[in-house]
């Protein structure tokens, strides 16, 4: 396969794997996947990490693999840590809320709609959270109920971050839930 201490080969499936891992991958799990010993699966690992860290080959990376809570995953590099920190405050890719994944469900399956049919539905004000979607780029306005409300729904933002082409590819909501009439009967009601 490889000499012993070169690694190389191993080195784009393991990029690969890691790349899409959402967890710190153990070298038990990444030798099995790769159908190596568990020897050749840390070394790769180690050699794959010195290359980033610019002691094989020259040049440093903007990001790191290192070894935490039993596995291995991809870290920018602590180097730039106060510049990530920047852009991800200025740009604002922060994760969203729970209440605002909430929100968006709404808006996204329910729109147009207005802040005050939202906030009914979710049984809580919805104001900053709906500002904070705008802000985004997530939601946008898109009219005006009969009664002067403003409506709002999804933009295209919404559909490139979600991998949507359209909205015809939101999940099917369960069979099982009532149908947007029984919704609008239920409202009503209450």
């Amino acid at each position: 396969m490889c000499e012993a201490g070169t690694y190389e080969e191993l080195f784009a499936p393991v990029e690969a794997i890691l790349m899409v891992a959402t967890e710190p991958v153990s070298s038990c799990d990444l030798a099995d996947v790769l159908g190596v010993d568990v020897d050749v699966g840390e070394a790769t690992l180690g050699d794959l990490a010195a290359v980033y860290r610019g002691e094989r080959g020259g040049r440093r990376a903007g990001f790191e693999l290192r070894e935490i809570a039993g596995g291995w995953r991809f870290y920018s590099s602590r180097e730039w840590a106060s510049l990530v920190g920047r852009f991800i405050v200025g740009t604002a890719q922060a994760r969203l809320s729970q209440a605002a994944l909430e929100t968006l469900a709404v808006i996204a399956y329910r729109q147009p709609i207005s802040r005050s049919r939202i906030s009914h539905i979710r049984g809580v004000n919805v104001d900053a959270v709906v500002r904070t979607l705008v802000t985004r780029g997530l939601v946008e306005e898109v009219g005006e109920s009969d009664s002067g409300a403003r409506l709002y729904g999804t933009t295209r933002e919404f559909l490139e971050k979600m991998g949507f082409a359209s909205l015809d590819d939101l999940v099917p909501l369960a069979p099982y839930l009532p149908t947007g009439e029984e919704l609008d009967e239920l409202e009503e009601q209450l």
